[in-house]
This record gives structure tokens, C-alpha cells and sequence, in this order.
């Protein structure tokens, strides 16, 4: 097959690229250049938008000996993902820009340019495994290391974007592919991972906002009140800058009626209320999502299977279930710091069924 490998810069893309080259396809390394200034969005070499990336990717291509190009993907890429994540936060909600990335870059338009230019697949590092089915269909499973697992964000692939996807980490565990790179002589063997967002500077999520949202910003400012007795406890500088769940840097000038730690339950854009309660008050076991994307067919009965509600988090048994584009979720299994624009990727074993958008939660027997 010809094949293009999208080459991040990083260790895993090398090494998929060397084993799709090694398997006998035609390949031609990519690299997406997302920034037409990269030092706007991050500098260093821990992210996917730098010069350093670039670099690292066409001197691994000159080692395994494919011919490399640069595909500035830029305009959609600030369209598609980073004004989806400024929106996303200023509505109080909490989006996953790698899922998005994935979603409307990698398997969209890298796919349908590599498709339209005479190639059959993209190769790309990301630790999942794709199977032929029984019924020809293609499915994607959760990947051989639990702890390097990249399924989660590849729950919006549709089943046209799977039958040309290639996943050749899937089977490996992550120390292997640093050796494996080592071996081939890449030197980007003990590159660091990336684990923040790839467009923010310094990791500083609500400080990049506030500088790029500037007047866009639902509100400025506002109070931070407590569930229980709603009681201000504080002021914040901008809903923008927390998400449901989080405690720290909530810089709370009265202490909570019990004293107990507070945790942000609820975000207001409009009054710029951010509403804070004990850890307990988050816990939910009903959820609503919508957007689904199914990697297959979507499930026409209820699907007694698990969820994944971060992309490193815990799998929750539960029960799903399917109306038109609304998807309701039973929990088993609880969860606690759900926030709305999260994604909930179902599974059926190690299968992916699909994903959706969350958009409430709720506990039942939670009392107001």
C-alpha cells in the first residue's frame, strides 16, 4: 500500500513510520505544521508545533529512508482546534483539543488530502490496534499497555476513517518502542513525551486564555460562591479559568462553612458565578451526551459495556443507550469531576463502539 506517516517529531511516529516502511508499503513521511509562526503556540520541544519537531521528524525520515514533506495544515488547524477550545471554555465547558485534532485533522483532512493524492492510509504512533471483523467491518481496540493506551481519543473515528488507518505501536508496549528506536539508530529514541496541550506556551491553560479570548471572554470576573449556603467565598478573574472539579487555585478568601476543601461543581459564563462544594457533591452516575460519533454501527439496544470519560482515567461499567444523536449513560461504577464538552468513548470489551459530547450529569437521589 502507499501509506503516509505523519511524523510528529516525537519517538512513537518514527518508529510507526519505520515498521509501516519495514512491512513492505510505500512510504512517505509527513510532518503537519500547525502554526505558521510555531513559537505563537509553544516553544521548546515538548509539544507538536515547533521547528525542533520539524527537524526531528525529517532527520528520522532520512534514516529509515522515505521521503518527507511538510504539510501546513495551520488556517484549519487554529479553526477546527484551538478557536474550538477558546469557545468551548468561554460556554463553561471543558473540550479535549486532542480529540478534536484528531477528529478534524489527522483522520479528515490528512486523511482525504493522502486519499485524494493516490495514497490508501495514514500510519500515525498512536498506541491503539485496528482488527478485521467477522463481517469485513474494521473495529479499533484498546492497545496491548494499558498505560500508553490512545483509544480514548480515537473514539471519533468513523468506520471509512479505520478501513484506512494504521496503528503499528498497538502491539507493543512503550519501553520496547525506545528500544526498538535505539536499535534503528533514531535519535529521538529518548525524546521526552509530550503531556500537555501542544498550543499552550507553558502549560498555563487559563493564562493562554485570558490572553487570546481577551474581549471574547464571556465575563472578567465574578464570584465564587458556595453550593450549600451560597455564601461568596471568594472572586475569580474569569470563568475561563477553572473546570469542573478542579481545587486548586481557587484562592477562597473566606473558608468554607465546614472547612472542608471546596471543588468547583459548576460554571456560570453569564453571571460569572463559579460554584464550589465538597468532593462528594461531584460524584455522578448519570450522564448525557451528544454529537455521537460510532466507529461502526451505533448500538440499536441498550449496550451493558464501559465507558471512558478522560483520556487517562478509570473505565466505568455502564449501561448505554441510543435515541436519534442522544446518548444516555448508566453508571455502575460512579465518577466524580464530569464536566460538560468531555468526551465519553464507549467500549465493548476491548472494542470501541464509538463516542459523544458530554453535556449534563446527574446523580440519582442527589438532593438539591
Amino acid at each position: 500500500m502507499k501509506v503516509v506517516a505523519a511524523m510528529s517529531g516525537g519517538v512513537d511516529s518514527a518508529v510507526a513510520a519505520a515498521r509501516a516502511h519495514e512491512a513492505g508499503h510505500d512510504v512517505t513521511g509527513i510532518h503537519l505544521a500547525l502554526s505558521r509562526n510555531p513559537a505563537s503556540y509553544r516553544s521548546g520541544a515538548r509539544g507538536c508545533c515547533t521547528i525542533e519537531d520539524a527537524n526531528d521528524a525529517r532527520r528520522a525520515a532520512d534514516v529509515i529512508g522515505i521521503p518527507f514533506y511538510v504539510w501546513d495544515l495551520s488556517e484549519r488547524f487554529h479553526q477546527d482546534v484551538v478557536e474550538d477550545f477558546m469557545d468551548e471554555y468561554a460556554a463553561g465547558r471543558t473540550p479535549n483539543p486532542c480529540l478534536r485534532c484528531n477528529e478534524k485533522i489527522k483522520f479528515a483532512a490528512v486523511l482525504d488530502r493522502a486519499l485524494a493524492l493516490g495514497f490508501d492510509a495514514v500510519a500515525t504512533g498512536h498506541y491503539a490496534q485496528v482488527r478485521r471483523a467477522a463481517d469485513g467491518s474494521t473495529e479499533l481496540h484498546r492497545a496491548v499497555d494499558p498505560g500508553k493506551d490512545q483509544s480514548y481519543v480515537l473514539g471519533v473515528l468513523t468506520q471509512q476513517q479505520l478501513a484506512h488507518s494504521l496503528f503499528p505501536l498497538g502491539d507493543t508496549a512503550k519501553p520496547q518502542v525506545r528500544e526498538e528506536a535505539a536499535a534503528r539508530g533514531l535519535l529521538v529514541a529518548d525524546k521526552p513525551d509530550s503531556h500537555d496541550i501542544c498550543f499552550v506556551s507553558d502549560g498555563d491553560n487559563a493564562g493562554w486564555l485570558r490572553e487570546k479570548l481577551g474581549q471574547r471572554a464571556p465575563n472578567h470576573g465574578g464570584a465564587i460562591v458556595d453550593a450549600g449556603t451560597g455564601t461568596e467565598l471568594g472572586r475569580h478573574d474569569g470563568t475561563f479559568g477553572f473546570t469542573i472539579g478542579q481545587r486548586k487555585g481557587l484562592r477562597l478568601g473566606t473558608p468554607a462553612p465546614d472547612g472542608k476543601p471546596r471543588f468547583v461543581l459548576d460554571i456560570e459564563p453569564v453571571t460569572g458565578t463559579v460554584t464550589v462544594g465538597p468532593r462528594d457533591a461531584l460524584t455522578v452516575d448519570r450522564i448525557a451526551a451528544d454529537r455521537p460519533r460510532w466507529c461502526g454501527a451505533a448500538p440499536e439496544a441498550p449496550l451493558d459495556g464501559t465507558v471512558q470519560l478522560r483520556a487517562h482515567g478509570d473505565q466505568h461499567r455502564a449501561r448505554i443507550a441510543v435515541a436519534d444523536d442522544r446518548v444516555e449513560i448508566e453508571l455502575v461504577d460512579p465518577a466524580q469531576g464530569i464536566a460538560p464538552g468531555q468526551a465519553a468513548v464507549v467500549y465493548d470489551g476491548t472494542r470501541v463502539v464509538g463516542s459523544a459530547t458530554i453535556v449534563s450529569t446527574a446523580r440519582v437521589g442527589a438532593t438539591a
